[in-house]
């Protein structure tokens, strides 16, 4: 490796978003790095049958990435699993596809999220292991809004600056918070103040904090992405009406 390379180069713990096909034997992948944050990388020569990296570039799975380079996309030169985790099945996959477009399309290129990554790990060894998705997929949602500087009003009523009531009903405001419904105008998502409490502790365990976080959440989630409609969500949906 010439000096210039050994000078760029990076060594970091990650995971694959998503790969594209790049020229005729080579692949770009969008990977998620502890230290580096979202990046694109160029695996040359990965699509060849006797490459080492085929049938290593697989998303949800932690891997050992090094590459080198300064610009806008590097060049990757090793991957390696790290340990063995299940590969996610059935809805699980679906909804490990859900966070990886979650985070190409809210993520910032280049900055890292060290407590995200962490999230993420905890995620996706989660959603192999556990026949119940959704809370997980709530909780992930949660902290990604608050690393990208959106952190949820949850435990105060913006209207009144007072405590959340857990027997009173609200709105959410995206911008705002939650709002009694008793003191605005009551179009709108309805949720109790329990609900929003439960998700304030990561407390899923209730039927009616699931369904209220998890349309709260694609409300959030929605207005972030100013309405931009998610592929994930679409083929989820295709699915559901077989």
């Amino acid at each position: 490796m010439s000096e210039r390379r050994a000078r760029d180069r990076a060594v970091d713990e990650g995971y694959v978003l998503h790969t594209y096909p790049y020229r005729e034997t080579s692949l770009l992948v969008e990977i998620y790095a502890r230290g580096a944050g979202r990046m694109t990388l160029v695996a040359r020569g990965a699509r060849r049958p006797r490459s080492a990296m085929r049938g290593v570039l697989i998303a949800f799975q932690p891997l050992q990435l090094s590459w080198y380079g300064s610009g806008e996309v590097r060049t990757l030169i090793r991957a390696e699993w790290i340990g063995g985790q299940p590969l996610l099945q059935g809805a699980a996959l679906l909804c490990g596809f859900y966070l990886n477009e979650l985070l190409l399309r809210l993520l910032p290129r280049e900055d890292p999220h060290e407590k995200l990554f962490d999230r993420y790990g905890e995620a996706m060894r989660g959603l192999a292991s556990e026949a119940v998705t959704g809370p997980i997929l709530r909780s992930f949602e949660k902290s990604l809004l608050r690393e990208i500087g959106y952190a949820m009003v949850l435990e105060r009523d913006v209207a009144g600056d007072c405590g959340i009531d857990p027997a009173k009903t609200y709105t959410y405001d995206p911008e705002k918070g939650p709002l009694e419904v008793s003191a605005v105008a009551s179009a709108g998502m309805k949720l109790a103040g329990q609900t929003l409490l439960d998700i304030a502790r990561d407390d899923f365990s209730s039927a009616v904090t699931q369904q209220q976080a998890k349309l709260l959440m694609r409300l959030l989630i929605n207005h972030r992405l100013e309405y931009q409609p998610l592929k994930s969500r679409r083929i989820f949906q295709e699915l559901m009406e077989l």
